[in-house]
């Protein structure tokens, strides 16, 4: 099967390669078979809406491949993004199950698969298989604690300085420890960075190369090694 923006399809739910992740997918053959017989794949470029605030929701969207940013704007267009997801999060069930106008926009960070669940089947399958409703309390879960990573950091830190080294620790728990550092891949842009931390991409940018000069991190590409962990944890709050 030929699929467009360079993507590896993942055609069947049952020999999908993420079950060995911890994500939504990893469910009981009987699960992944109605998953496979409810769902609609498409196929999105960087850049394209999924759904946006205000919009009254038709179902649920179940990310198989890619990231995709939630975000928020205020009325005079400025813009704070609430977190990014990854593959086998299910987006909008914020909205869909309770049948509420979406409460952010979901747009596409890169070539993505998603897979659109209409709300009565998704549902269905809640109901059904008792292991589903577990992992969407898990996925929940997740978000609640992410939402009070993002009050804490943004509320509760004493300056620029703090939210960014808060943000860079937390980007490398799943990192790569070398022998130079933890190294990590960060495909976000200095405004996407102060979209999601409220603050400016001035800000960014100096804080970053204040922390290369400082010998705290180093930057090639999209590759970023934190040096020093223990003289970035030093920034933050106690």
């Amino acid at each position: 099967m030929q699929v467009p923006y360079g993507l590896h399809p993942i055609e069947d739910c049952e020999t999908c390669f993420r079950h060995a992740e911890n994500c939504f997918c990893e469910l009981p053959a009987p699960a992944r078979k109605l998953l496979q017989e409810i769902k609609y794949t498409s196929y999105y470029p960087a850049g394209s809406l999924l759904f946006v605030e205000g919009q009254a929701p038709r179902g649920v969207y179940l990310l198989c491949e890619g990231r995709v940013k939630l975000q928020m704007a205020s009325p005079e267009g400025k813009t704070l993004i609430l977190r990014i997801a990854g593959p086998g999060e299910v987006l909008g069930m914020h909205a869909a199950i309770p049948g509420k106008p979406f409460e952010h926009t979901a747009e596409t960070l890169q070539p993505s698969q998603v897979s659109f669940l209409k709300t009565e089947d998704f549902v269905r399958l809640l109901q059904q298989f008792p292991q589903a409703s577990a992992k969407v309390l898990g996925l929940l879960s997740d978000h609640y604690r992410a939402a009070c990573y993002q009050v804490r950091c943004l509320g509760l830190s004493r300056s620029a300085g703090e939210k960014i080294a808060r943000f860079l620790l937390a980007s490398s728990e799943q990192g790569q420890e070398t022998r130079k550092g933890t190294r990590f891949h960060l495909a976000l842009t200095h405004e996407e960075i102060a979209q999601l931390l409220g603050v400016s991409r001035e800000t960014v940018t100096r804080t970053l190369t204040e922390f290369r000069k400082e010998l705290l991190i180093s930057i090639r590409g999209s590759a970023v090694t934190i040096r020093n962990k223990t003289g970035l944890k030093g920034l933050l709050a106690a």
